[in-house]
């Protein structure tokens, strides 16, 4: 088993951290984004979306998007569980995930394509569009300070791959695509200060 990794990218990150809160210890490749190494024919053949992560199967196969990765390791070794011991907890785990996948992790993403010289001549950029979302991520911070309230984590009383999934989406909005968070939002900074002292943090 193997998995083919980046360390600046949000979904390999996710899935490191998922990894890492799991205890396990798994070879990984890098392959640069950045450098198009991720759309080479030999990892289009891997993964035909040319998304990372990907990882290899111990039978030569290769399964790619993260979440669906988490939930292969998650069959696999159910304990510390992340996304939900019965089918009611695996649905409001899963709700909170997407939630902040699309609507924190999405936007953050997109402003990051369209704004940063990066992505100058790999992509049709919109400089607008990319302001925009740069927007929504605000009001989103706002939006899942106001939904954490005084809760210890996302999806409820125990940390789940909401948590890391929404640590991730902040950490990527803040470093990368350069939005800060309201120093004013209490929750959300409470909330972010707390997943970021694990030790899987450092992933």
């Amino acid at each position: 088993m193997k998995i083919y990794d980046f360390t600046l990218a949000p979904n390999p990150r996710r899935l490191r951290i998922f990894v890492a809160e799991k205890g396990l210890k798994i070879p990984t490749e890098q392959v640069d984004i950045f450098a198009g190494k991720n759309r080479t024919p030999e990892m289009l053949a891997k993964n035909p979306a040319g998304g990372l992560p990907v990882m290899e199967l111990d039978d030569g196969t290769h399964l790619a998007e993260s979440v669906a990765i988490c939930r292969y390791l998650e069959g696999l070794h159910p304990e510390p569980n992340l996304m939900g011991r019965d089918s009611r907890e695996q649905a409001f785990i899963e709700m909170w995930n997407r939630r902040v996948e699309l609507n924190l992790l999405g936007p953050a993403a997109r402003a990051f394509q369209h704004t940063n010289e990066l992505f100058k001549g790999r992509i049709k950029q919109f400089p607008e569009y990319g302001a925009a979302q740069r927007e929504t991520v605000a009001q989103q911070f706002q939006w899942l300070d106001a939904q954490i309230g005084d809760k210890p984590f996302i999806a409820g009383d125990r940390y789940t791959i909401a948590d890391i999934t929404g640590e991730v989406a902040v950490d990527f909005a803040v470093q990368l695509a350069g939005i800060p968070m309201d120093p004013a939002l209490k929750n959300l900074g409470r909330w972010h200060k707390a997943v970021s002292s694990r030790p899987s943090a450092k992933a």
